[in-house]
């Protein structure tokens, strides 16, 4: 980076106006600190949100993946999937300390660090206590999700060990289309008449597309 003006260089630019004013590449090379020969480190940053499809894709790949990009050593990759997993590890402890609906965007943010970028549909649940507050996040079915490809007793038996009195249902569009289909709908409605029954809540049911994320109950569709 020394090869820039020092207004230009990532590092004064935070300083001095604020992280804000990073491109992504800019906030990504602070944490790369070096390239390689004949590639600077802001060129090394963008390598690497362009093979991971932006930050929301980085948070969730695989350390297979980040093998892949040239100029990242064990070091930074290790580095990368630490800042990940604390970034992940933050919101839940925000969510485990107040009820999840005090801040919707909270929860959609958290949700989105989890499962956007996936290559695979993953179907996950937040399990809440009476006050609605973060218990734990599980992720229970992998592949292609329908209504019988998800479980509902595995749903219920998941809630009654946990003591859960209320849930938050989230999958994930690997297409990038965060868009809910009928089958979504019909999961949800399958998944809430099995929850009544052991008096467990449905609040929402979240769609996490590639940068866009979809409450089911801010639609109407609960």
């Amino acid at each position: 980076m020394k090869d820039l003006p020092p207004d230009q260089r990532p590092r004064e630019k935070l300083l001095a106006r604020g992280a804000g004013a990073l491109a992504d590449a800019e906030l990504l090379a602070l944490l790369l600190r070096t390239g390689y020969r004949g590639r600077g480190v802001v060129s090394v940053a963008q390598d690497v949100l362009n093979s991971c499809g932006g930050f929301a894709g980085l948070v969730n790949a695989a350390p297979e993946l980040l093998q892949n990009v040239k100029g990242l050593g064990p070091a930074k990759r290790a580095e990368l999937l630490a800042v990940a997993e604390i970034a992940r590890r933050a919101l839940a402890q925000q969510m485990a300390s107040a009820p999840v609906f005090d801040n919707p965007q909270r929860v959609k943010d958290y949700l989105g660090l989890q499962l956007a970028g996936r290559t695979q549909e993953v179907f996950a649940v937040l399990f809440l206590d009476t006050q609605h507050r973060l218990l734990r996040l599980e992720e229970l079915f992998q592949g292609t999700l329908t209504q019988t490809s998800v479980y509902p007793r595995e749903v219920l038996k998941r809630a009654l060990a946990l003591n859960a009195a209320a849930v938050v249902l989230a999958h994930n569009h690997p297409s990038g289309v965060a868009e809910p289909s009928r089958s979504d709908e019909f999961l949800t409605q399958t998944l809430q008449s099995a929850l009544k029954l052991i008096d467990v809540r449905v609040l929402d049911h979240i769609v996490v597309g590639q940068g866009h994320i979809v409450s089911m109950a801010e639609r109407g569709l609960l």
